[in-house]
């Protein structure tokens, strides 16, 4: 079976897929950030969990509709697909099924959504490698540590200068030479470095200098993403993101600045990030926000990525 079979069909919405070989590095946290923000700018988004066993991103995005109907609040939800993993004794069988479920969810929301958003689980899998040569945008969370920098290049130990590519760098050249070679396409890839500390550090400054010389050789965009807040932690269970208003009925909490400060660095994050917006989306986004302001309530955060 080719991982060129799914890219032969020109795809009408923008993938994005959020992956990294190394788990805890926060794909999901901003998988569900991107799509809901996307969302609020009328964008038509589904999205596909290719983390059958974990299923981080299904329980959040479960937790988000629950939390909504509890709370009474109207939350964004997106069109979601889970690509459940195969069971079965025979490698091929499971990579077989694992590629029904996923085509058969792509044709589902190919020609109907203006973006999928796809998470892939944190290690090497035929599913993985595919969405990655499908790709139209990459993001590669990272933690801001050489220990996930590894999954990235190898260092050396004396001045901190890259010496090599790492195992998942190699694997992304590859994927983005398949997708060139089916449609001619390049496949922005950006690497964000989350859980940032807020104050200037040794190990920040050393990290930012890797990657910038490893985006040299990789051709890869490195952007700021999510401090180390506890308010990212704390939005999981109830479905939540820095994007959805600052409410007390809508958080099921007080809010305070560490929500408001997380929201401006997740608009900025998004900002670099550049993904498309269709005209019928923004016309969308502005009649709601002409809605909300002729009814006199809160406007939703719907121009968060220009």
């Amino acid at each position: 079976m080719s991982l060129n079979t799914l890219n032969e069909k020109q795809l009408s919405a923008h993938v994005v897929v959020l992956g990294n070989e190394k788990g805890g590095s926060g794909k999901s946290t901003t998988a569900l950030h991107i799509a809901v923000a996307l969302m609020k700018a009328g964008q038509r988004v589904a999205t596909i969990d290719l983390d059958g066993r974990q299923k981080s991103f299904t329980h959040y995005i479960e937790n988000r509709r629950a939390w909504g109907e509890r709370a009474r609040v109207k939350l964004e939800l997106p069109t979601h697909y889970c690509v459940t993993r195969g069971e079965s004794s025979s490698l091929d069988a499971n990579e077989a099924k694992e590629f029904a479920a996923f085509s058969a969810a792509i044709a589902a929301v190919e020609h109907s959504h203006d973006v999928v958003v796809i998470d892939t689980p944190g290690n090497d899998t035929y599913l993985m490698r595919l969405a990655h040569s499908m790709a139209d945008t990459l993001v590669t969370p990272l933690n801001d540590s050489f220990l996930d920098f590894d999954v990235l290049g190898h260092i050396d130990a004396t001045n901190f200068t890259v010496t090599r590519e790492s195992h998942y760098s190699e694997m992304v050249r590859e994927a983005r030479r398949q997708r060139r070679l089916v449609d001619g396409c390049l496949t922005d890839w950006v690497v964000v470095r989350n859980r940032l500390a807020t104050l200037t550090s040794r190990n920040k400054k050393l990290v930012g200098e890797g990657l910038t010389e490893l985006s040299k050789r990789m051709g890869f965009r490195s952007v700021d993403g999510f401090a180390e807040r506890v308010v990212y932690r704390e939005f999981f269970p109830r479905g939540l993101t820095a994007l959805d208003d600052l409410d007390e009925t809508v958080l099921g909490t007080q809010p305070n600045l560490s929500h408001v400060t997380a929201r401006e660095e997740v608009i900025a994050l998004l900002n670099t990030l550049n993904l498309p917006l269709s005209e019928t989306g923004k016309r969308r986004a502005a009649a709601r926000a002409e809605w909300y302001s002729v009814m006199d309530q809160p406007l939703q955060v719907h121009d968060v990525i220009a």
